[in-house]
């Protein structure tokens, strides 16, 4: 049950003041997500063949981050119940009290069908479409139903944090191509190890709350075994497209490195299971797991950038 369904029939729920202030509903969009999808749909957008108007490119890129967002409005609306009684989460604005569901509701639901049908306008309706079943698969499909019903949340529902490059993508050109689905994979197979390495430290959180993540599900054995072995089959989806031939030798280089390093900390988060220093495995590999993922697309929009902006200066 949701935080606004739990008080859907409370006498003046819904006739709370509201005290949110512009950082407030700011928070409601999940910025360090949001951080990682502008990234990761910058690299899909440059990847494309052609040239893009940059005033196009710019409007298309802000209409996938602002459905990112609204998905993550979303996602807090339904979520506050859980949320404020995690630590990690419990001072977010709407189990705070700074928001109210209903005004999280209307937000998410607003910059949703905003997000969509500006990106209809200014590329096309396959984006369109893509962004819409984006959002849809991680308010609905991922926060509804997945996130309290299996273990296999997180790899499931990382579809819809790996799909922004071809929403781009497909902004850009109209189409669908290899390229960005290597991209997508990329991100999708990533998901578990990143997420999983705070979710053994956070095990006893969800199972309070009643999410079965996979250390409380399954076991934390088990999570580091699954962290493993998604880390071993990363590495070389990682190199992929430079042997593709989307990527430079630098970005091989870097990648490769990168998904060497990913499997050794995971090496370490599956020998070293004592509470203190499991936890200082886990985290660690959780840091090292976002610098991996923002090197290989960061260096993608570097490379691509590049001579983008010295044809515009020559």
């Amino acid at each position: 049950m949701s935080y606004a369904s739990e008080n859907a029939d409370v006498p003046g729920a819904t006739a709370r003041i509201s005290v949110a202030e512009p950082r407030d509903f700011f928070a409601l969009l999940k910025p360090r997500v949001m951080s990682l999808v502008v990234l990761t749909a910058l690299a899909g957008l440059l990847i494309a063949p052609g040239h893009l108007h940059p005033l196009l490119g710019f409007t298309a890129l802000l209409a996938i981050s602002i459905g990112a967002g609204a998905s993550g409005a979303l996602n807090m609306w339904y979520d506050a119940d859980i949320d404020a009684r995690m630590t990690r989460t419990r001072t977010r604005p709407v189990p705070a009290g700074r928001i109210t569901p209903g005004e999280a509701l209307a937000f998410g639901l607003t910059l949703s069908g905003f997000s969509v049908v500006t990106l209809g306008i200014v590329a096309n309706w396959l984006a369109a479409f893509l962004l819409a079943f984006t959002i849809f698969f991680y308010a609905v499909i991922y926060t509804m139903w997945l996130k309290r019903w299996t273990p296999q949340n997180i790899v499931i529902g990382g579809a819809a944090g790996a799909l922004p490059p071809v929403v781009a993508y497909a902004a850009a050109t109209g189409t669908m191509a290899i390229e960005p689905w290597v991209l997508f994979a990329i991100i999708f197979i990533w998901t578990p190890p990143h997420f999983w390495a705070l979710a053994l430290v956070k095990s006893a959180e969800y199972a309070r709350v009643g999410v079965p993540m996979m250390p409380n599900a399954k076991g934390p054995d088990r999570t580091r075994t699954e962290i493993l072995v998604y880390s071993i089959l990363l590495a070389p989806i990682g190199v992929a497209p430079w042997l593709m031939g989307f990527a430079s030798l630098v970005y091989g280089v870097v990648s490769i490195i990168g998904g060497v390093a990913m499997i050794a900390f995971a090496v370490n988060v599956y020998r070293v299971r004592s509470a203190e220093h499991g936890d200082k495995a886990a985290m660690k590999l959780f840091g090292v797991s976002i610098l991996y993922l923002f090197a290989l697309f960061g260096l993608i929009v570097v490379e691509r950038l590049i001579p983008f902006v010295m044809r515009l200066i020559w």
